[in-house]
C-alpha cells in the first residue's frame, strides 16, 4: 500500500542572513508577521509598509531523509504560490508557475536539503509579458500574466499582499507496482437508478507495466471490480432508489461515500481513494423565450430561484483559512437563507473543506475559472498552464455533489465589449479562445454531467450584448456607480449574478483597524480602507439622496450607509424574486471581505455582521412579504420558494406619521409552491402621492412589508420615542419561543424595545456592547405601541444605558 508522509514541519525560510521558522501550510508574509519582522498589513496604513515582501525572491529550507522498500517516491506539492524551483541537494528538480496546480516530483534514491526559491510575482509577470505582449486590464497591476490568485495584487475591496510560498500541504509518498493518478466519478441518475461511472487512470513503475490490476469500488452497499492491464479502466456502480441530494430548502442532502481501491494480482491494496457524492441532476435551462433567453438551474427537474451570494477569498492570505473558518462561514450563509455561492474567477479554487460543508449545508456552488477583469495572453507559456490547471481542478472538484455550474470567467466577455480593449489589443488574443473553446471542451471531456457557461456575465451569443439583462447572466453595477437604488426595479434580468451596494464595516472593526484614529468619512484610514475608486462619494450620494449628509456626525454617517446599503439590496431583490420565474436568481455582491474595508460584504473582514446581513436572511427566506413600488403604485407581492401552498392573510393599513391608522383591510391571499402572487393595492389603502405623512403597512404571519411615497428626508417622521429594557428572564425561553429566535445563542440577553412613536429602521449595533457581542436581528419598523426583542450573545456586562446607546433609527438616535 503506498505510504504517505506529511512534510509540513522542519521548514526554515531564509530571510537575509538567518531562517526564520515557517509554517507549512503558509506564506511568507505569515512566517515574517510571526517572526515580527513586518506588521500587520491589516492595521492602519502597514499594507505599504510591507509592499516590499511581493517584490524580493525568497527560499525555504529543509531536510530530506528518506528510506523505504518501495519503487517510487514522489515529493508532492499540492500548492506552490507562485514561480518556484524546487532544488533538492543541490540539483533542481524543476520549476513551476501556477498556485492552483498540484506538482510533483521523482525523488525516488535522493535526499539531502531540500530548497523551495519562489521568484517574485512581479518579475515572473513581467517575464510573461514580455513574451506575450501588454494586454489590458481593470486594474494597474500585472495579474493576468500569472497564473496566481488575481485580488492578491489588490482589488477594489481588498489589499495588495502579494504573497509566496507553499500555501497548501506537502506531502511524499512512496508506491509500487502503480497508484492512482486520477479517478473521475461521473455520478447521474437515470430515473430510480443512480449510476457512478468511474473513470479511473492509473500510473506505473517499470516493474508495473503491463502486469494485471484490479480496480474495485462500492458506493451506497453496491460493488463492482475489472481488471486491467493498460494505464486505464471504467468501471460503472448502479445503486437502485438512492436518496437524492437536493439544495438546501428543497429537501436533503445525503451523501455517500465511494470508496476506490487498486489491488495487484494477488489482490494486496496498491492505493485507494475515497470522496463522497451525491445523486442528483443539474442542468442550466437557457432556452430563448418571449422575454429573451433565460438562465434557471434545475435541480432534479425541479427550476430554482437561486438566492446566492458571491465568494472572494476569505482572506488575503488564504493560506490562513482553517476548515473551521471554511464551515463558520458559509454556516451564516445557510443561516441567512442563502442557496448558491458563486466562487468569483480573481480568487481561487477553494480547499476541499469548503465543498464538503456545501455538499453538507445543501449549498449550490458555481466555480468561476480564475479569470477576472482583464485580457489574458493565449501564447504559451500561459496556455499550457492553464489547460493543466483546468484538468487538475475538474477532476480535483468534480465528485462534489454541491457543484453546479462550471464558468469560463468573470467580466472579460463583456469588458472586451465595453471596456475600450479592441485597440490596445490590435488583434492580440485575450482569453475569448480559452472561454468559448478550451474550456469547454475540458469540461465536456472530463465533467460532462454538468454544465459550462462561457462567462459571467454572458448573453450566449454574440448575437447579444454580453451583458444584456435580457439574455443570460447579467451583472447590474450602473445602479451603484451613477444611480439611485430605485433603479433597479426599472429591469428584470432574467439571472442577476452581480449586484451590490457598499457599506463601512462594523465600528468595532474600524477601531481594530484603524486604532488612535479621529473617525471620519474621509479620514486617512478610512480613505486607505476604501479601495474602490470614488466610492466614498457614491456612498455620499446614497445618503444624500435619502437622508441628506449629517455633517460631521460620524456614527450617524455609519449609521445611515449601512441601511442604505441593506435597502439598496432589497430593492432589488424584492423586485427581481416578484418576477420569478423571468428573473430565476440573484447572486449578490458579496457575502464576505478579506481584511477590514469599506466594501459591498454581508460580512465584515473581521467577521462581524453588517446590518445587510439579517435583511439578506429576511430577502432570502422561502417566503417573502413585500410592497413593491412601480409607477401606478406599490404591488403587493407574496413570494413563495417553498414546497408547500401558502395561505395567509394579508393586513393592509395606511397610517400617518402619528401612527393613526387611516384605513385598513384583510386580504385573503394564496402563492403555491414556487410561484409569487401579485396584488395591486386598492386606492383607499393607498397613501396620498407625494405625501409626506402617510405610509403603508402590509403584515402576514410575522413578516412585514412598508411602503413610503417619498424619500426619507421629506417625510415628516417623528422623533423616535421608545423605552428599553432588559429581559430578566433571558436564556430561558424553550419549545416554540426557542424556535422561533433564530439565531439565539445559550446564555443571551434580550434587549426590549418598546416604541412609543412610529419608529424606522431600528438598529442595535452589538459591537458597541461590546466586541464580541451578536445580535439575532437588524433593522425593524415598529408602530406606536408594538414591541422588539433583539437577542444578543457575548455581551459580558449587560446594563440598559449602554443598550439604549446603541441604538440608532432613521428618525434619529437614542428614545
Amino acid at each position: 500500500m503506498k505510504d504517505v508522509t506529511p512534510l509540513n514541519e522542519g521548514w526554515s525560510l531564509r530571510h537575509e542572513d538567518a531562517l526564520l521558522p515557517a509554517r507549512v501550510p503558509g506564506c511568507v508574509h505569515t512566517d515574517l508577521l510571526a517572526a515580527q519582522v513586518i506588521p500587520d498589513p491589516f492595521i492602519g496604513h502597514n499594507e505599504t509598509e510591507i509592499a516590499w515582501v511581493g517584490r524580493r525572491a525568497w527560499s525555504y529550507v529543509s531536510e530530506l531523509h528518506h528510506s523505504s522498500e518501495h519503487e517510487r517516491a514522489e515529493l508532492v506539492f499540492e500548492g506552490l504560490d507562485t514561480a518556484a524551483e524546487v532544488v533538492l541537494a543541490g540539483e533542481s528538480l524543476g520549476t513551476t508557475r501556477n498556485m492552483h496546480r498540484v506538482h510533483r516530483f521523482d525523488v525516488t534514491g535522493r535526499a539531502g536539503r531540500l530548497e523551495v526559491r519562489f521568484a517574485s510575482a512581479y518579475d515572473e509577470a513581467d517575464r510573461v509579458r514580455a513574451l506575450t505582449a501588454e494586454r489590458p486590464n481593470a486594474y494597474p497591476e500585472p495579474f493576468q500574466y500569472i497564473r496566481k490568485m488575481a485580488c492578491s495584487f489588490g482589488w477594489d475591496w481588498g489589499p495588495t499582499v502579494v504573497t509566496a510560498g507553499m500555501w497548501r500541504p506537502v506531502r511524499l509518498e512512496h508506491w509500487s507496482t502503480a497508484r492512482l493518478a486520477e479517478v473521475r466519478p461521473l455520478v447521474s441518475v437515470d430515473g430510480s437508478t443512480g449510476h457512478v461511472e468511474l473513470r479511473v487512470r492509473t500510473e506505473r513503475t517499470a516493474n508495473g507495466t503491463g502486469r494485471r490490476l484490479t480496480l474495485r469500488a462500492t458506493v451506497a452497499g453496491t460493488e463492482a471490480e475489472i481488471a486491467f492491464e493498460g494505464d486505464s479502466a471504467v468501471l460503472c456502480l448502479n445503486v437502485e432508489n438512492p436518496a437524492p441530494w437536493w439544495p438546501r430548502g428543497y429537501g436533503d442532502q445525503p451523501l455517500y461515500d465511494l470508496d476506490v481501491t487498486l489491488l495487484d494480482e494477488r489482490g494486496e491494496r496498491l492505493d485507494a481513494w475515497t470522496r463522497r457524492v451525491g445523486f442528483r441532476t443539474v442542468e442550466a435551462d437557457r432556452s430563448a423565450d418571449s422575454h429573451g433567453t433565460g438562465f434557471t438551474f434545475v435541480v432534479n427537474g425541479v427550476r430554482i430561484f437561486a438566492r446566492g451570494v458571491n465568494w472572494i477569498p476569505d482572506d488575503v492570505l488564504p493560506s490562513r483559512v482553517t476548515p473551521e473558518r471554511y464551515r463558520k462561514r458559509l454556516t451564516q450563509a445557510a443561516e441567512a437563507n442563502v442557496d448558491l455561492i458563486r466562487i468569483w474567477g480573481g480568487g481561487i479554487y477553494e480547499d476541499h473543506a469548503f465543498y464538503d460543508v456545501c455538499d453538507e449545508l445543501g449549498l449550490m456552488v458555481w466555480q468561476d475559472f480564475p479569470f477576472a477583469c482583464a485580457a489574458y495572453p493565449e501564447e504559451q507559456p500561459l496556455r499550457g498552464e492553464v489547460e493543466a490547471e483546468a484538468r487538475d481542478n475538474v477532476i480535483r472538484l468534480m465528485p462534489h455533489a454541491s457543484l453546479v455550474l462550471w464558468n469560463g470567467n468573470n467580466e472579460n466577455l463583456w469588458g472586451f465589449r465595453d471596456w475600450d480593449w479592441e485597440q490596445p489589443l490590435a488583434g492580440n488574443s485575450w482569453g475569448e479562445g480559452y472561454y468559448l473553446g478550451m474550456l469547454p471542451r475540458i469540461v465536456a471531456e472530463l465533467d460532462p454531467t454538468r454544465p459550462y457557461t462561457a462567462g459571467s456575465p454572458w448573453s450566449g451569443s454574440w448575437d447579444h450584448h454580453p451583458n444584456d439583462p435580457r439574455h443570460g447572466t447579467h451583472h447590474s453595477w450602473e445602479v451603484w456607480n451613477r444611480q439611485d437604488y430605485a433603479e433597479y426595479r426599472a429591469d428584470v434580468p432574467r439571472f442577476c449574478a452581480e449586484f451590490g451596494w457598499q457599506a463601512p464595516p462594523a465600528l468595532a472593526t474600524l477601531h481594530r483597524a484603524l486604532p488612535g484614529e479621529r473617525l471620519a468619512p474621509d479620514s486617512p484610514g478610512m480613505l486607505h480602507h476604501q479601495k474602490a475608486e470614488g466610492c466614498n462619494g457614491k456612498l455620499n450620494r446614497g445618503i444624500e439622496r435619502h437622508f441628506g449628509l449629517p455633517e460631521g456626525n460620524f456614527d450617524r454617517w455609519h449609521f445611515l450607509a449601512q441601511v442604505v446599503q441593506a435597502r439598496a439590496v432589497a430593492a432589488g431583490i424584492e423586485h427581481w424574486r416578484a418576477s420569478w420565474p423571468v428573473c430565476a436568481g440573484t447572486v449578490l455582491w458579496q457575502l464576505n471581505d478579506c481584511w477590514p474595508v469599506s466594501s459591498w460584504a454581508a460580512i465584515d473582514g473581521d467577521g462581524r455582521l453588517k446590518p445587510l446581513y439579517h435583511e439578506l436572511r429576511r430577502l432570502y427566506a422561502d417566503r417573502l412579504l413585500s410592497l413593491v413600488p412601480t409607477d401606478d403604485g406599490p404591488v403587493l407581492a407574496l413570494d413563495n420558494q417553498s414546497g408547500s401552498d401558502w395561505r395567509t392573510t394579508v393586513h393592509l393599513r395606511r397610517l400617518d406619521a402619528e401612527g393613526t391608522v387611516l384605513h385598513e383591510a384583510s386580504v385573503e391571499l394564496e402563492a403555491g409552491p414556487r410561484t409569487v402572487t401579485r396584488l395591486t393595492v386598492p386606492s383607499p389603502l393607498l397613501p396620498e402621492k407625494g405625501s409626506f405623512r402617510e405610509f403603508l403597512v402590509a403584515d402576514a404571519d410575522g413578516l412585514r412589508a412598508v411602503y413610503f411615497p417619498v424619500l426619507d428626508k421629506e417625510f415628516a417622521y417623528p422623533v423616535p420615542q421608545y423605552d428599553v429594557r432588559l429581559d430578566p428572564e433571558t436564556g430561558t425561553r424553550t419549545g416554540a419561543e426557542a424556535e422561533a429566535g433564530a439565531g439565539r445563542a445559550l446564555g443571551a440577553v434580550d434587549i426590549v424595545v418598546t416604541a412609543r412613536t412610529l419608529v424606522r429602521d431600528l438598529l442595535l449595533q452589538p459591537d458597541r456592547l461590546g466586541p464580541d457581542a451578536v445580535a439575532d436581528r437588524g433593522l425593524i419598523t415598529l408602530l406606536p405601541g408594538e414591541e422588539a426583542r433583539i437577542s444578543v450573545s457575548g455581551w459580558t456586562d449587560p446594563d440598559v444605558a449602554t443598550a439604549r446607546d446603541a441604538l440608532f433609527s432613521v428618525g434619529g438616535s437614542g428614545g
